[in-house]
């Protein structure tokens, strides 16, 4: 008995197949499109004929031909939309406007205290999208979407800051809502430690589908790429490793409440303090980044034991989530490799040797980017998920 061919999927369904072959912007003919998808050449044909309407899609160079007129290929169409990227720390603020293939076409940063409130930083914030926008050609209504990390825990199915310890007046404030008061268009919240993970990936790691960054600056956090997708955890909290105990500092009281946590060993003003106790001049972790580039030997060693606690710490990510690649970024990786030294001692000696056999422990390749390159790619991927396409699709 013949097998039962499967039902052609449904309108919506059929262009968000073909629409996630073509994201990558390799070009491809409609034969390509037929042949990977299992659409009927008549389906893909439709489905094209509405993605260059939405102009989502364009033509581009011609296939080889094998007889006759050459085929015609399609791609990704990067200009059709722009996403705005908002990347919001403890005291600054960058805004940048994006196309679809994730290049910045316009960008500021300012300095800008995150503690002034939610009100006050997001009307700079919307301030800036609308002259960018207009410095780039576009009208407000092109702008597709809004990508924005905030420097605290988030939970992301509202877009609502939670708790968050150095952003006063934040907690459970409606971030999406009141930006689409002023720009209508969706908008997308997350931790800035998840978003500087998806724009190390972006950059450097595309096809990496585990992947660890860790923030070291002010604070510690991590964000993880695990089977290609960000793992946030039941309440947006997942890779708060700053307040996991490291036994070397059972004594020392964190910010959190409890002693011995990682951030108060290994953070950018933890090692201040430390060096302060020794007599250096060392009033925060900007300080300690100059004193390491000056071949002050007590800060060296200070940023190299901040690496072994931030390393026993990943030995145990290393063992439950087996990454590829632990990019290390944040303010304090400015001091270069001394802290990455100090990870990789740790890591390396106390791991299974299987984990670590192919694993990259490096410098971001984003350093200070990747927090706008991460927003951004947060807003695109809305941007172009099946769900917006059909809701383009029905307008």
């Amino acid at each position: 008995m013949a097998a039962t061919r499967p039902e052609p999927a449904p309108a919506a369904t059929g262009i968000g197949e073909l629409f996630e072959l073509l994201r990558d912007g390799t070009p491809r003919t409609r034969a390509q499109l037929a042949k990977t998808t299992g659409l009927a050449r008549s389906t893909v044909a439709a489905r094209v004929d509405e993605l260059m309407r939405l102009g989502l899609i364009a033509p581009v160079s011609e296939a080889a031909s094998t007889g006759g007129r050459p085929p015609a290929q399609f791609a990704l169409n990067p200009a059709a939309r722009v996403v705005i990227a908002v990347d919001i720390g403890a005291s600054h603020a960058t805004v940048a406007v994006m196309d679809l293939a994730a290049t910045v076409l316009a960008e500021r940063t300012e300095e800008l205290a995150v503690a002034l409130g939610p009100e006050t930083v997001l009307a700079h914030v919307v301030e800036v999208a609308r002259e960018l926008l207009r410095t780039t050609g576009h009208a407000e209504h092109e702008a597709i979407a809004i990508g924005i990390g905030v420097p605290g825990p988030v939970e992301f199915s509202s877009g609502r800051p939670v708790n968050p310890p150095i952003m006063p007046g934040w907690d459970r404030f409606d971030v999406p809502g009141w930006v689409r008061r002023h720009l209508d268009v969706p908008v997308l919240v997350d931790n800035d430690v998840n978003i500087m993970a998806w724009g190390e990936r972006a950059l450097a790691w595309p096809g990496t589908d585990h992947l660890v960054f860790v923030k070291v600056a002010t604070g510690i956090g991590l964000g993880v790429i695990s089977g290609g997708r960000l793992v946030r955890g039941a309440q947006g909290v997942a890779g708060d490793i700053g307040h996991v105990r490291v036994a070397r500092g059972a004594d020392i009281p964190c910010s959190c409440g409890n002693r011995g946590c990682l951030e108060a060993l290994a953070s950018g003003p933890a090692i201040a303090r430390e060096l302060r106790s020794r007599g250096i001049d060392a009033a925060d972790g900007n300080a300690v980044v100059e004193l390491v580039k000056r071949g002050n030997i007590e800060a060296i060693q200070a940023v190299r034991q901040a690496g072994r606690d931030i390393g026993e710490v990943l030995t145990t990510c290393v063992s439950l989530m087996n990454p590829s690649v632990i990019a290390i970024g944040g303010s304090m990786a400015r001091v270069g490799e001394h802290i990455i030294a100090g990870v990789r001692e740790v890591v390396y000696t106390r791991s299974i040797p299987i984990a670590t056999e192919r694993l990259s422990i490096v410098h971001s390749s984003a350093a200070d980017r990747a927090g706008v390159l991460g927003a951004g790619m947060l807003a695109i991927d809305h941007t172009l998920s099946r769900e917006a396409l059909r809701a383009l699709t029905r307008g």
